[in-house]
């Protein structure tokens, strides 16, 4: 699908910790986070002790939505989804403050029932990583939400009263009680939610996913797609139950609000690891906000994939010709594609959406833009890949800015990807440069010529008329390099 023009939507998520306001900028199948405010209004802190939501959370929270409200009157999206969870759904006097939403600040907010929230967040987790199966775990304020994925989506969910404020205590932390009750209630369920891979949705459990990175010297912090063997898991959540509030709060990055909730959901984790009997846990950056905008789409860009579509996003945004990407895909696929897999099912896949990076850092200063595009995409928020394929696309667009193979972050590449994989994102980034300058660009040029490979050859060939095309320094000399890299021979053939 050619890239298509940008609309912006916006999603308030009114939550029982959280009030946050998304803006999202939506390219077809690709979504893009453009500003994101969160308040820790604690708007569910007393519902365990009196049931209703806590007096300075509902002026805090809604302090935070008259400020949105302003914020959207000058962003003007395309449209706006309003929602409520927990809290408001659990409080008696729930209906009250959404009543006195609307009237104070203009907001129509939905309340989404337990099975809602568990659904939404299954199609924000499918937006994220579209091939995903097992137990998805949204955690909030107040609840878990669980709900089974298998090929045919996402089944009948579950709402738990697990969330850190659903288990706190008037004297505390308590981590021996908060485990007693987290194994009370996820035994009643445990059986129909047993699996191998567990999708951990909400803030809680992706700070954990950043501790374990530190502690575990991981070199990549993107959490998104970030998988922890269950084993290491438990020995993060045991760690954190154990650590005193002030120790959490030294920790890099954690705000002291976030220190106060992160032993509840560590033992939550813990307990699930247990009963659930999970194998490995992954982390998951989309959840409800991007599940109800993905199940928004026409059922067309739904089923396209979200790392072609984002990186055409990328691409398309920054570069010259439009269509570019799709010419050096319909150009390099077929030869590669005779390659053995290094990736699976993936290789293709990976291939087009690295061709749709071709141009990324186009504008950027020659000398400069194979690392600052090598940086762009190792870490660009574009979903549906997993940690090796961020490191894969980013060697393959380092590659099609430079010869000389010095990219930032050798170790990080070195350990997460095999030396085979490796050698052939370089020479995928090397077919790219050799596309790209042989045309001059211009995908009218380059479909009047052929790449092959075979056992030992890479062959580059011109259509009759065409032979002034592949002749030249500069063409023999990518073509050599390319073939340098798949460890064979180059052609040309020029008539």
């Amino acid at each position: 699908m050619p890239f298509q023009a940008p609309r912006d939507a916006a999603v308030i998520d009114i939550g029982s910790n959280s009030v946050r306001l998304v803006v999202y900028r939506l390219e077809g199948r690709a979504i893009w986070t453009v500003f994101n405010e969160k308040v820790l209004a604690g708007l569910g802190r007393d519902l365990a002790k009196t049931g209703r939501l806590a007096p300075d959370g509902v002026i805090q929270t809604l302090q935070a939505l008259k400020r949105f409200r302003a914020v959207l009157e000058a962003v003007n999206p395309a449209e706006t989804f309003a929602v409520a969870t927990a809290a408001a759904r659990e409080a008696e006097d729930g209906p009250d403050f959404i009543a006195r939403v609307k009237a104070e600040t203009g907001f129509s907010v939905r309340v989404l029932s337990g099975e809602e929230e568990a659904h939404y967040a299954a199609v924000g987790v499918l937006a994220g990583a579209p091939d995903a199966t097992g137990v998805v775990g949204d955690l909030g304020g107040a609840s878990l939400e669980l709900i089974r994925l298998n090929a045919t989506g996402a089944g009948q969910g579950v709402t738990l009263p697990l969330g850190p404020f659903s288990l706190s205590s008037p004297t505390g932390f308590d981590g021996e009680r908060v485990r007693r009750l987290a194994r009370e209630r996820i035994a009643a369920v445990a059986d129909d939610f047993k699996t191998d891979t567990f999708h951990a949705v909400g803030g809680a459990w992706r700070n954990l996913a950043l501790l374990h990175m530190r502690l575990s010297g991981y070199p990549l912090h993107v959490v998104h797609q970030y998988e922890i063997p269950a084993n290491e898991a438990l020995e993060a959540a045991r760690l954190v139950a154990h650590q005193s509030k002030s120790s959490l709060e030294r920790i890099e990055g954690m705000s002291k609000k976030r220190s106060e909730t992160l032993p509840y959901a560590a033992v939550v984790l813990e307990t699930l690891i247990e009963q659930l009997q999970l194998k490995r846990i992954e982390i998951s950056a989309f959840g409800v906000r991007e599940g109800l905008l993905f199940e928004a789409m026409p059922p067309r860009v739904r089923g396209l994939d979200p790392l072609i579509e984002g990186c055409t996003a990328l691409g398309a945004r920054q570069g010259v010709a439009d269509d570019l990407g799709v010419a050096l895909d319909a150009w390099i696929t077929p030869a590669f594609r005779t390659l053995p897999p290094l990736f699976g099912e993936r290789d293709g896949i990976l291939v087009s959406a690295a061709c749709r990076l071709s141009d990324v850092g186009a504008r950027l200063h020659p000398d400069h833009r194979a690392d600052l595009v090598f940086e762009q995409v190792l870490r660009a928020p574009i979903a549906g890949q997993t940690h090796a394929e961020r490191c894969f696309l980013a060697v393959a667009a380092h590659a099609r800015h430079a010869t000389n193979f010095h990219p930032p972050e050798l170790q990080t590449l070195e350990r997460l990807l095999d030396p085979a994989q490796l050698k052939r994102a370089r020479a995928l980034g090397a077919a790219m440069r050799l596309a790209c300058d042989l045309s001059g660009r211009s995908p009218s040029l380059l479909v009047h010529s052929r790449l092959t490979l075979d056992k030992n050859h890479l062959t580059l060939a011109a259509e009759p008329g065409f032979a002034d095309l592949l002749l030249g320094e500069q063409t023999s000399k990518r073509a050599n390099t390319a073939a340098q890299h798949l460890n064979l021979k180059s052609k040309i053939i020029t008539g």
